[in-house]
Parts: C-alpha cells; sequence; structure tokens
C-alpha cells in the first residue's frame, strides 16, 4: 500500500478541537487531585490511543457511506472510530504526494452520534 510510506498527520479540527483541549483540561485538573480514575481519564486514553492507530493505519475507522455523510462536516470523505463508552471519534482524510492528514472532525457520545446521522432508537 502506497500510504504506508507517507507521513501520517492527525489534526483537529472546530468541534474535535473544542471537545479535546476541554478534556484534556478535565484530566488535568482530576489528576492534580490524585484522581486516577474516571470516565475523562479512560476516554482521552482511548482518544490518545487510537491516535496512535490512525498514525500507522489511518484507513482504520469505518467509512461512512457518501449517501450519509451530514452537510455540516464538509468532506467527501467520513470516518467513524468507535471508542470508550460508545463514544464516536468522526475523521476526514486527505492527501498529497508527500503525506496523509487525517482531521479529526469530532468527538461525540453515542446519543449525538444518533442525532446527527438521524438514528433512531428501535
Amino acid at each position: 500500500m502506497v500510504w504506508k510510506s507517507k507521513n501520517v498527520r492527525i489534526i483537529f479540527k472546530d468541534d474535535a478541537k473544542i471537545s479535546y483541549k476541554r478534556l484534556n483540561a478535565i484530566v488535568k485538573d482530576q489528576k492534580s487531585k490524585n484522581t486516577n480514575k474516571s470516565f475523562e481519564i479512560s476516554l482521552l486514553n482511548s482518544i490518545e490511543q487510537k491516535i496512535s492507530i490512525l498514525k500507522t493505519n489511518p484507513f482504520y475507522g469505518d467509512n461512512i457511506s457518501k449517501k450519509i455523510i451530514p452537510e455540516k462536516y464538509d468532506v467527501s470523505n467520513l470516518w467513524r472510530m468507535e471508542i470508550t463508552g460508545y463514544w464516536r471519534m468522526l475523521y476526514a482524510i486527505e492527501g498529497t504526494d508527500i503525506e496523509i492528514i487525517c482531521f479529526i472532525l469530532d468527538i461525540l457520545d453515542h446519543d449525538s452520534y444518533n442525532k446527527i446521522f438521524r438514528y433512531r432508537k428501535r
């Protein structure tokens, strides 16, 4: 595969950037209070683990059908990764001759994910 010889860069955008920064601040505060186990710590660890995976395999996640990509993301491709606690991380992939860039677009809980994709409970 050609992409294996390219550098993979991860960039957090918009909502994902805000969520990631907020989560890091929460975890930093918790750790300063000697909290070693919390949902936020688990979530951040899961995100960090998935980012490591993306750096070695940008196509690791599930490719979302172009027909159902929400307009809010304004991308031609969208990928989904499951993270801890039924949360989802959404990203798009762009490439050049030199590198592949994974744009992390959103980090959301299951209910928010269902709402954006208009999935309904049965």
